[in-house]
């Protein structure tokens, strides 16, 4: 079942001695993961670098809708910007229940897949009532509009505390972020009118409401200064990091 949509992929329910799968780290792969696998190795098609392993990381090259491990062999699998991509969903799915107890999933929202299409992106995908909804790109007619993705994924994350401020208060509007126990709600190719509305034609002012609940002004203006406190530690401890590696280079 779905345990709660976490803030960011680093606000996730993982102890330090839990083992970690992650399926599709690619060119960003989670620091807390122990074992990380990807399909493609030999293309960046999928993805927007070059596969990235850290010291502490064991990498397979393994397919995610057969994975080569035993039933709950891990404490917790993370997939970040995967499930988009594959062809199989379902089978997808079912290997990270198998093999893990619990896990963590982020994919484009809706919204967000508008903002910054994907060629590579098979399914668009929303959260409504706590249930995951797939939907076939090409089968619903989707139309690439104007392309925003390096504002919204680049400049915008480096250059714009408002945005992200924006980012952690709002952590659903872009993504759609999962943290699941034995598995979680989903369905593809939804045929209920009132889940299709949401995947085509305009936006309508309702449905904000259902997918951004107002707030109080105190809880905004909460929720707006802790994220600013946190973008700040954030901030300080990055300089510091590379200042220190500067100078263990020696070159300060």
């Amino acid at each position: 079942m779905k345990t709660r949509n976490p803030k960011s992929r680093f606000d996730l329910n993982v102890s330090r001695s839990s083992r970690v799968l992650e399926v599709g780290g690619g060119h960003n792969p989670h620091p807390r993961s122990n074992v990380v696998v990807d399909k493609y190795v030999d293309s960046n098609f999928h993805r927007s670098g070059n596969i990235k392993v850290f010291k502490n990381q064991t990498f397979l090259d393994a397919d995610g809708e057969n994975l080569p491990f035993k039933d709950k062999e891990f404490d917790y699998v993370i997939c970040c910007h995967v499930l988009e991509h594959v062809e199989n969903p379902v089978r997808f799915l079912s290997e990270q229940f198998r093999v893990a107890k619990r896990g963590y999933i982020e994919t484009p929202s809706l919204l967000g897949e508008y903002f910054a299409p994907r060629e590579s992106h098979k399914w668009i995908l929303n959260e409504f009532n706590d249930k995951l909804y797939l939907v076939d790109k090409k089968k619903m007619g989707f139309t690439y509009g104007y392309d925003m993705g390096k504002l919204i994924q680049q400049y915008l994350p480096t250059h714009s505390i408002g945005f992200k401020i924006m980012e952690r208060t709002h952590p659903n509007l872009l993504t759609v972020r999962i943290e699941w126990e034995h598995d979680f709600n989903y369905e593809i190719e939804p045929q209920d009118p009132v889940v299709r509305q949401f995947f085509s034609g305009a936006w309508e002012p309702g449905w904000a409401n259902k997918f951004f609940p107002p707030k109080s002004m105190g809880k905004e203006f909460k929720d707006a200064a802790s994220a600013f406190i946190k973008i700040s530690r954030s901030v300080f401890k990055s300089k510091v990091v590379k200042k220190k590696l500067k100078v263990e280079a020696g070159k300060i």
